[in-house]
């Protein structure tokens, strides 16, 4: 029998308030979806994980991806959004790069609870939803991405990572329905 975790990337102010420095839009549309996945999260007894960007304020991220200063350490912006505050039976996973599992502890909490299917939401689709599905792929895991629980900067791009995630990667792509 699998063992699942709900996986939420990025669901940060940075990202998700309007006006923030890497603001994407759609990621409002989202939030209802992955409220519902949390909830069904919790009734199944799936382990909750949120995968957070976490800079220093001088990452070369910044620079190498041209991306906006964001979700900098200790201020408001790398904070996980109100409506989704994980409760203290939450893991939260804190990163620096595209990858949810580059450099951080990902893959030995998953090992560690003996998990086996991800399912993952949150943004952004064809960045660090991507590239967080293909390394868990790589490594083994079974993975879901809730096709109305994730987001991109532009229709184009995210639809393009969903049909790569489905066709290159064998990742199941669903909607957030039961």
């Amino acid at each position: 029998m699998s063992k699942k975790a709900l996986i939420i990337i990025d669901m940060l102010n940075d990202f998700v308030r309007e006006g923030a420095p890497l603001e994407v839009p759609d990621t409002r549309k989202v939030v209802p979806v992955i409220k519902r996945e949390i909830e069904t999260a919790r009734k199944n007894g799936w382990q909750i994980i949120y995968i957070c960007d976490s800079h220093d304020p001088d990452d070369k991220e910044f620079n190498r991806f041209k991306w906006p200063v964001h979700a900098v350490k200790g201020t408001k912006g790398a904070l996980i959004i109100d409506e989704l505050r994980p409760s203290n039976s939450d893991i939260i996973i804190e990163k620096t790069t595209y990858s949810g599992f580059y450099r951080t502890k990902l893959d030995s909490t998953l090992r560690a609870l003996r998990i086996d299917t991800l399912r993952i939401t949150g943004c952004v689709t064809h960045i660090c939803v991507l590239f967080t599905a293909s390394d868990a792929v790589l490594r083994g895991y079974d993975v879901e991405v809730v096709k109305d629980g994730v987001a991109g900067t532009a229709p184009e791009d995210h639809d393009a990572a969903l049909r790569i995630m489905r066709n290159v990667l064998n990742v199941k792509v669903l909607s957030g329905g039961y």
